[in-house]
């Protein structure tokens, strides 16, 4: 019998049809993986069955879990089953969590409210939790909030807090995109052990193919909110029937056709860093005593040519943002010195940063968590414009927005809505259009296409490659997905606790890595041909 039924469910908000006779299940013990392109109606899927809809929502056909009729559960009923017999990892970590609530409190909280635990008791439980996801208690304090901590170390939480009560189903809503590539493997593992210890269901929603190879039973793929292929992962992926399912494949696998466009030993790098540290105060543990400072940074030192594309990788924590963060003049290096375009950037006034932001744009982690949300589309890509010589007018400016839009699959009917509008891969675009609308001659990408579908993270590769030859644009790559690294960059440099412990060309890293940081990177990283190999073999 199985723990959840999904027969027939249709989805409509107002006029606008979501979902259209969808139909999965998950059994007990079970892996189901449900995949598609951003806005096919997965988050939404996932959405219905924890009862999670907007009020204009309406939704028919039949969701049925452990028994229980969803759809006509009173919200009683619900709130007993979220957090309890129903987990949720939702797809951004920085909107899930509560950020004036320590980690403590926010993994403890459904503890205490599902059971009659203490609050040392719920403590002792959210500590272990915590352990096991990779956030011991001598690095990762139960009172820590979520801002300090890095963007997969919060992934990290949300997991913690939806596995607290060990649920009968998990719903993972790409549980693991802000995460290193190591730390994603041990946290599939960590769910995949669940699965077996528990009896526990997984519906596991990601736009990675190769992840879902290695992990589910079964898989759904969805498209424009309807099912398009469904069955056993191994035969509907190695037989792909329909053309959709071929189209993922073909789009997982994709490699940009990239000319090398800058010239080895040019006479003036366009960024070097020299010597950069950055240190920060540890936290206040009494009244005249403070914890050690924090190393973030330590004596890195990198260039890049113009045109160049450097990959920065590492696991989750190892100080790559905060590098990202020192060469845009968003914060200062505790020592060394950043020079872009020959100029020092370091301890500059904005006056004098003027020039250096309209050359070097950036795209940040948290899609969401960057842009002002009461904010339309056509004011925020255009906001670099202020800092053009030249002001545009209200139509140059929307007018240049509108081709931006249009550079990474978005349209002109996109400029008036709002971010919370998009889905978490649409609004990535809207990121990589903002950072695209100066034409700059760097551009800092701190993790661009790991919240994209695989068929939009070809198109933005491509994006990429087509800027780099036509335009010159350098890029820094600040990533955890080694095919990112391997499809797009010339040079890799490898970071781990603050340095950079290996560099070198990029075929030459992946290929035949030195260092133990970089060894475990490659050895973890999901690559959907071995998936396959070993699903088929398991089949015999």
């Amino acid at each position: 019998m199985s723990l959840l039924e999904i027969e027939n469910l249709s989805l409509d908000i107002g006029d606008m049809p979501i979902l259209k006779d969808v139909e999965l299940s998950v059994a007990p013990g079970e892996i189901m993986g449900l995949v598609g392109e951003s806005g096919s109606g997965k988050s939404m899927t996932a959405l219905t069955v924890m009862r999670l809809l907007p009020h204009a929502a309406r939704a028919t056909g039949r969701v049925a879990f452990d028994g229980i009729d969803i759809l006509s559960a009173s919200e009683d009923q619900m709130c007993a089953l979220r957090g309890d017999d129903i987990g949720m990892v939702f797809q951004e970590p920085m909107t899930a969590l509560n950020p004036v609530k320590t980690i403590g409190e926010q993994v403890a909280e459904g503890i205490r409210w599902h059971t009659k635990a203490t609050r040392a008791q719920a403590e002792e439980r959210a500590r272990k939790m915590l352990d096991r996801v990779g956030l011991p208690s001598a690095k990762f304090p139960l009172s820590r909030y979520p801002h300090e901590l890095s963007g997969g170390q919060r992934q990290r939480v949300v997991i913690a807090i939806a596995c607290a009560l060990k649920p009968k189903l998990l719903i993972a809503d790409e549980p693991t995109t802000a995460l290193d590539v190591v730390l994603q493997a041990q946290i599939l593992d960590l769910l995949r052990d669940l699965v077996t210890e528990n009896r526990m269901g997984l519906l596991l929603i990601s736009h990675d193919l190769a992840v879902v190879t290695e992990m589910a039973d079964r898989i759904t793929i969805l498209r424009h909110g309807e099912v398009m292929e469904a069955g056993d992962t191994a035969r509907t992926l190695s037989a792909q029937l329909h053309p959709y399912t071929r189209q993922l494949a073909q789009a997982s696998m994709h490699v940009p056709a990239r000319p090398k466009t800058h010239l080895a030993g040019a006479a003036k790098p366009l960024l070097e860093v020299e010597g950069a540290t950055r240190d920060y105060s540890g936290r206040r543990t009494s009244l005249f005593k403070r914890a050690p400072d924090i190393r973030a940074v330590d004596d890195v030192s990198l260039s890049i040519a113009p045109g160049q594309s450097v990959a920065l990788v590492g696991r989750s924590g190892c100080g790559k943002s905060t590098l990202a963060r020192m060469i845009l003049a968003l914060d200062r290096p505790t020592s060394g010195t950043i020079r872009f375009r020959g100029e020092t950037v370091t301890g500059k006034s904005e006056a004098h940063l003027k020039p250096a932001r309209r050359d070097m744009q950036v795209v940040f982690q948290d899609p969401y968590g960057s842009f002002d949300p009461r904010q339309k589309v056509e004011k925020l890509v255009a906001e670099p414009l202020h800092v053009l010589d030249k002001n545009p007018t209200r139509a140059e400016r929307r007018e240049r927005v509108a081709q931006a839009l249009h550079e990474v699959g978005l349209g002109p009917r996109d400029l008036d809505k709002y971010p919370h509008e998009f889905s978490g891969g649409q609004r990535q675009r809207l990121s990589i259009a903002r950072a695209i609308i100066t034409r700059p001659k760097l551009v800092v990408a701190d993790e661009p296409v790991s919240a994209l579908d695989v068929s939009i993270r070809a198109q933005i590769l491509d994006l990429f490659a087509e800027l780099n030859q036509k335009l010159g644009i350098a890029y820094l790559f600040i990533t955890h997905d080694l095919t990112v690294a391997r499809a797009i960059t010339d040079e890799v440099l490898v970071m781990h606790e603050g340095k950079i412990v290996e560099r070198g060309k990029t075929s030459e890293v992946l290929d035949h890595p030195q260092s133990e940081a970089a060894q475990a990177l490659v050895t973890a990283a999901p690559d959907l041909h071995r998936a396959m190999a070993r699903r088929m073999q398991e089949q015999g």
